[in-house]
């Protein structure tokens, strides 16, 4: 069985928030998620003290999958939401 990379989770090393509030991503990162200049990130906050990263491209790619399935998305649902109030 073929395990996804997306499920598999890393540890890069650290980094420290410049004077600026910068952070630099450790280069073993940027290789391994395949980041270069200028690229676009995310920032999201997760509880209270985690903060991850992910690259706006890929959250256009997401969401541009899930424009084209809108209609199914809806039906699935508007069914869903029938059979609870059945």
């Amino acid at each position: 069985m073929k395990t996804s990379q997306t499920k598999k989770k890393h540890f890069f090393g650290t980094s420290t928030i410049g004077e600026k509030g910068q952070v630099v991503v450790p280069a073993e990162a940027r290789d391994a998620r395949k980041l270069k200049k200028g690229d676009k990130l995310l920032v999201f906050g997760v509880g209270d003290d985690t903060v991850t990263f992910t690259k706006l491209a890929r959250l256009e790619k997401f969401a541009s999958h899930l424009e084209g399935r809108l209609t199914t998305i809806r039906r699935i649902i508007k069914k869903t939401d029938s059979k609870k109030s059945s």
